[in-house]
């Protein structure tokens, strides 16, 4: 990674009750899925969004694609979603059988655009997975709409929002089914780990069989489908239940870096800072995203090498779903452009902004990044 003073992209913050919850779980020699904390962690979790049911799995990735598979979405169907995400959202999709229809997305929030959303619905269309990025919520309202007026099924990726809320109500609230991601610079983090969480208890009952392999009730070792292991176990919910606990303290911290980079970048020329708030919400920095302005003549990928060499870990944003190889190989979305996705897959970046980062490492993440762009 470099020398001890390099700065991590991020560098999670585990000095609550994790290590005693861990302990707890080592003593009982609960440390499968089988746990106490498992559930207890599924219910602290749900709750916190407003849901009826949570259901814990692998990781992200895994929520996703079990979501995708509760909805019944398969060979034929179509699901609206952004080109500017990760690529698990995509391939939730295509391992379904179903085909991702995209939409580009806003030039300042990063979020998907929704005035494109109704012009890409087609008879073949089941659903719209929404993606919220970075750290402010995706325009729900119209989304909603549109679902009910053509009864279709809404998918709420909600992986970067712990804590964040949409016109006053949680993210991971909407729509049909939603999913998390614990991940290590999530707000909240297992190490690994994901959850899916619903109001809907034929669709929790469905997702709880597709986590475990689709053992049958009756027989466990018959199965009429083929499903994965996606099980969670004990110890990630311990860890989980912890860092639950400090959600409230986290948001707090991560706006308080947010302004305080803002603050300090303000007047650097040739960078585009992230949106501070919209009618819908304050921005909750889950990372701090800049953009290079078109007259800094150098890429993303460059500016992150440029920073690693100055001791400054970062990473560039999202790579566009319709410029992936694999999918572009295999003849998806042939001849689609999307510019404002394109921009920000070759200029955005995102700078340390973990929880445990300390305010003398952002002060040198400052600094150096003004000594980058002053080089160019």
């Amino acid at each position: 990674m470099g020398s001890v003073d390099f700065i991590p992209v991020n560098e999670p913050l585990l000095d609550g009750n994790e290590k005693k919850y861990l302990c707890e779980c080592i003593d009982s020699g609960w440390i499968s899925s089988e746990g106490p904390f498992v559930k207890k962690f599924e219910t602290e979790m749900s709750g916190t969004v407003g849901r009826r049911y949570g259901i814990a799995v692998t990781n992200g990735t895994a929520a996703l694609e079990v979501a995708v598979r509760a909805l019944g979405i398969t060979q034929g169907d179509e699901v609206i979603m952004p080109t500017f995400t990760i690529i698990s959202c995509a391939m939730a999709v295509t391992k379904a059988g179903a085909t991702p229809v995209l939409v580009d997305c806003d030039a300042y929030t990063w979020n998907m655009d929704v005035d494109e959303v109704e012009k890409k619905i087609t008879p073949k269309t089941k659903a719209i997975m929404v993606v919220h990025i970075y750290g402010l919520p995706v325009q729900m309202e119209p989304i909603l709409k549109l679902a009910e007026k053509y009864s279709l099924k809404v998918i709420e990726d909600a992986a970067q929002m712990h804590g964040q809320t949409y016109r006053s109500k949680p993210c991971g609230s909407f729509g049909d089914i939603s999913a998390f991601s614990f991940y290590p610079n999530k707000h909240v983090t297992t190490g690994e780990g994901g959850m899916v969480v619903t109001d809907d208890a034929e669709l929790a009952e469905r997702c709880c069989l597709l986590r475990n392999l689709c053992f049958r009730k009756d027989k466990r070792y018959v199965h009429d489908e083929i499903s994965g292991n996606y099980r969670f176990t004990n110890l990630q919910a311990a860890v989980g239940l912890a860092q639950l606990e400090r959600l409230d303290w986290f948001i707090e911290r991560k706006r308080t870096m947010g302004r305080y980079y803002t603050e300090a970048l303000k007047d650097v020329r040739g960078l585009r800072l992230p949106v501070e708030k919209t009618d819908d919400a304050d921005n909750i920095y889950w990372v701090y995203g800049v953009v290079l302005e078109q007259d800094i003549p150098i890429s993303n990928r460059e500016m992150v090498e440029r920073l690693a060499r100055l001791g400054i870990g970062c990473r560039t944003f999202f790579w566009c779903m319709h410029e992936q190889p694999v999918y572009v190989r295999d003849g998806y979305f042939h001849g689609e452009k999307y510019a404002n996705a394109e921009y920000l897959a070759r200029k955005g970046f995102y700078i340390p902004s973990g929880i445990a980062l300390t305010q003398r490492q952002m002060e040198t993440v400052v600094e150096k990044l003004k000594q980058a762009i002053n080089e160019i």
